[in-house]
């Protein structure tokens, strides 16, 4: 019996080697066959138990530096010559360099990221795999099979990869043109080269922020039971009576072939800028033929005054066209692409209320276009909305299913985004982890419009600028004011004067409100704007006269009151402001892939 229990006992010792024994498996990208950096750096010990294993990893180079070994060193090492003195050591090592033409053997030690993590990899290749005067530039694109190690040298980098080969290079191919050759651009340089900014750590954080919200966003309208729609980009109804619209049209004339070759080299040039640089040079060959300048200098001063002449010319040519060109109340639209006038939707929330009445809950994400002519932090010409509407529902459970959207996502991005979080913590917004916490664990303040009214008065008296009377619409101060000096929390405003909210929103009994609110978060300022929207036929048409909106246009719209009517409410969500929630950034068009902002369309 002890014979057996000690080769039972035996075998189990060698069966648990040969499981100690098994590598883990590596799994590779889907649709790639190289490892993703995340899989092995965020793993809790940090890829130490992967060590000896051969993989393929690629990234973009984001430091770099050559460690040298001169071959003629290796070769007295080799031989056990020691460090020679005076003229003898010089005599046999120039003897040496002679020969063998100082070849240089070097390790190129990258940190390479592929944008799937905060934290790099450190990569090791020989000068033989690739030469280092092309791998050592940052944004170098490369690909290599390599085994995974522990570093020689302690220091942040848990594992390292030595190159085996390298399978691809991608290089960089006029530094001086690259833009991310500088360290540390500034967010706002940045917006000039936005298909490059994502390869910079705090885009790439901000980027993979954003993915997250966006997945909170749909997985709360998962688990509540809503319907996702797509709503139209192109409509005809003006969903918020707002004028600052885009025109979708194709009557707009276009230029003949020999107008646009003129004006080719004109475009992105401004009359003002050509008018200065006229007086500029008019004066400069003034001051030409008063000295005695050289004939040479003079010729090419007065050819250089006829060609900005001439470009002159063509801009006020160009401008008188399209002033004649802009006038779209001579347009006639039945003969447009669609036979009537055409719109970029702002808001898609009456498209919505149509699925709401027959399908119930339903939510849609995309675009909306706003023609402002204003230069803002907070808002852009296209901006990304989260829209719901919901069926038998009133201002009090709109508010509700708002509040509880915000808090979902706020939670969802604390626990899901901890490596980008404490990045951002560190770089960008200390306090951003506990306003995210605020909005999850409080209570939001809700108060109806006209007591922020008394509130902001008395703020006002208290030497605030702040200057506010009932029935106006509360400004971005106003707004943050409240959330971020007076209640330290997000608020929520109801209640509103109808006339400064769309033509949609239920009437109150006073006949002065409207059942419509908004929640002011800190720092920000308002991220959701709600209501209870009008079910009532004769108020909503009352309504549309009122404001002197075509009632052709809402035909379809007045329908639903028409037939089958049902309370309802819901909201828009500004999802960019949301993302600056979240990171703690001050412009939107930061947190934005591609920004499209008045005056600036670079991509």
């Amino acid at each position: 019996m002890a014979f057996k229990e000690e080769l039972s006992s035996a075998n189990m010792e060698t069966h648990q080697q040969e499981e100690s024994t098994v590598k883990p498996h590596i799994p590779n990208s889907n649709y790639s066959k190289r490892v993703v950096l995340k899989t092995l750096l965020d793993r809790e010990d940090g890829g130490l138990g992967l060590v000896g294993q051969k993989i393929v990893i690629g990234g973009w180079v984001k430091t770099a530096k050559e460690n040298r070994m001169p071959i003629f060193r290796t070769f007295l090492k080799l031989f056990g010559v020691g460090h020679y003195q005076g003229q003898k050591e010089k005599e046999l090592t120039a003897g040496i360099v002679q020969r063998v033409q100082q070849p240089v053997l070097s390790t190129v030690v990258l940190q390479i990221t592929d944008g799937s993590c905060i934290a790099s990899l450190q990569v090791l290749v020989e000068s033989t795999l690739a030469p280092p005067g092309q791998i050592m530039l940052g944004g170098t694109c490369i690909l290599v099979e390599g085994v995974i190690q522990k570093p020689e040298t302690s220091g942040k980098h848990i594992i390292e990869i030595k190159a085996e080969k390298v399978l691809h290079l991608g290089v960089v191919k006029d530094q001086e043109k690259y833009p991310l050759s500088k360290k540390r651009l500034p967010l706002h340089s940045l917006r000039d080269w936005a298909h490059f900014r994502p390869r910079t750590t705090t885009v790439a954080s901000i980027t993979r922020i954003r993915h997250a919200l966006t997945h909170a966003t749909h997985n709360f309208f998962q688990q509540n039971g809503f319907l996702y729609v797509q709503v139209p980009v192109i409509t005809t109804a003006d969903s918020e009576g707002c004028t600052n619209k885009f025109h979708v049209t194709t009557l707009v004339s276009k230029p003949t072939h020999e107008s646009s070759n003129a004006f080719d080299e004109v475009s992105g040039v401004s009359l003002a800028s050509v008018k200065n640089a006229l007086k500029e040079k008019t004066n400069k060959l003034d001051e030409l033929r008063r000295t005695d300048s050289n004939r040479e200098a003079l010729l090419a001063a007065i050819q250089d005054l006829k060609k900005t002449n001439e470009l002159a010319s063509q801009l006020e040519a160009k401008e008188k066209k399209e002033k004649a060109n802009s006038k779209t109340d001579q347009l006639d639209f039945m003969n447009d692409y669609f036979s009537c006038q055409a719109f970029l939707t702002v808001s898609g929330r009456l498209h919505l209320e149509s699925y709401a009445c027959a399908l119930g809950n339903v939510y849609s994400f995309g675009p909306r276009f706003k023609a402002q002519t204003i230069h803002s932090t907070r808002h852009v010409s296209e901006m990304w909305m989260v829209e719901a509407e919901m069926a038998f529902s009133e201002l009090e459970e709109a508010m509700g299913c708002a509040t509880d959207l915000l808090k979902h996502i706020c939670k969802w991005v604390l626990e899901n985004c901890p490596n980008d979080m404490k990045f951002i913590l560190k770089r960008v917004d200390q306090s951003i982890v506990p306003r995210l916490q605020t909005v999850v664990s409080s209570y939001f303040e809700k108060i109806p419009y006209c007591k922020a009214i008394d509130v902001l008065k008395q703020a006002k008296e208290n030497k605030h600028d702040l200057n506010i009377e009932w029935g106006v619409p509360l400004t971005e101060e106003h707004e943050r004011y409240m959330a971020d000096e007076i209640y330290k929390k997000p608020v929520i405003i109801y209640d509103y004067p109808k006339e400064v909210k769309p033509f949609y929103v239920r009437q109150n009994d006073d006949g002065k409100t409207v059942a419509a609110f908004d929640i002011i978060v800190p720092k920000v300022g308002a991220v959701i704007r709600g209501s209870q929207n009008e079910e009532r036929l004769k108020m909503l048409s009352t309504r549309i006269q009122e404001l002197g909106l075509s009632s052709k246009q809402y035909e379809w719209y007045l329908d639903l009151r028409r037939h089958g009517t049902v309370k309802h409410g819901g909201f828009s969500l500004t999802f960019d402001l949301i993302v600056l929630l979240a990171t703690g950034i001050s412009d939107v068009r930061d947190v934005i892939p591609f920004p499209r902002s008045y005056g600036k369309l670079s991509n």
